[in-house]
């Protein structure tokens, strides 16, 4: 808006100067000076060259105006919305896995459905290599409905939205329930494997146990508290990403 000010305020200028050169070049037409050039302080002003000199300046000026990156806010906005297009539908999926299908098995105790509902999809093969998208596509479709590579990293990805050039606080809230996140899904699947006898107990022990072999009725009850921990920050973290989200945008829901 001020370049488009000084802009006009430069036209204005132009236009008053080429009159008064206009007026001063009638005002002495008994000269020798002709009405479409005149002398001023030895220069010789011709009325075609004064407005092609007067144009390119405004156009200069309309140039820079134009050629200004645009404010952080509106970068911003842009970045925000293709974010939000890009990673929101994995996290509302994955929450409403989390709130349905997964309450549903960790209520039946059905450790081989947890495990592969938090699993990692495997790691790249030779085999792999030798596929037109190099098993991406296969190895994409074996990951847990709530695992890390289909939801926390979509999670992870969008909370990095909500900074620039700095980490901002909604960020680091964001993230932070990420990580609280990560935590609860990663006990939940050493727990399945645990219990399915495909993983001892770590040296040390696990949540607690000591280093004896827990229980399955202690691996039952450690993976539901683990599942109200999960659902808390999940809720956290949408009221962070809510937070101050344009209202063009539709809010993620609540579990």
């Amino acid at each position: 808006q001020s370049m488009k000010l000084a802009a006009s305020s430069i036209l204005l200028s132009f236009c008053i100067l080429e009159q008064s050169v206009e007026t001063y070049a009638y005002s002495t037409t008994s000269s020798k000076s002709s009405c479409n050039e005149v002398h001023v302080t030895g220069a010789s002003i011709n009325r075609k060259n004064f407005l092609l000199q007067s144009s390119a300046a405004v156009l200069t000026l309309n140039t820079i105006a134009i050629a200004t990156p645009l404010p952080a806010e509106a970068r911003g906005r842009a970045t925000l919305e293709q974010a939000y297009d890009r990673y929101t539908p994995r996290i509302n999926a994955g929450g409403q896995f989390y709130a349905k299908d997964l309450k549903a098995i960790i209520a039946k105790n059905d450790w081989a459905a947890l495990a592969a509902a938090t699993a990692e999809p495997p790691k790249r093969t030779k085999a792999d290599k030798a596929k037109a998208d190099g098993g991406i596509a296969e190895r994409a479709a074996q990951a847990g409905q709530f695992s890390d590579s289909r939801v926390l990293f979509a999670m992870d990805l969008y909370a990095a939205t909500f900074s620039d050039n700095s980490v901002s606080a909604k960020t680091k809230a964001m993230k932070d329930e990420v990580e609280a996140l990560r935590k609860v899904v990663q006990g939940m699947h050493t727990s399945a494997r645990i219990a399915l006898g495909e993983e001892k107990a770590v040296e040390g022990g696990l949540f607690g146990f000591g280093g004896k072999s827990p229980s399955q009725a202690e691996l039952a009850q450690k993976v539901r508290g683990l599942y109200v921990e999960g659902g808390n920050a999940f809720n956290q973290y949408v009221y962070a990403a809510n937070d101050g989200l344009p209202v063009t945008l539709e809010r993620l829901p609540y579990l």
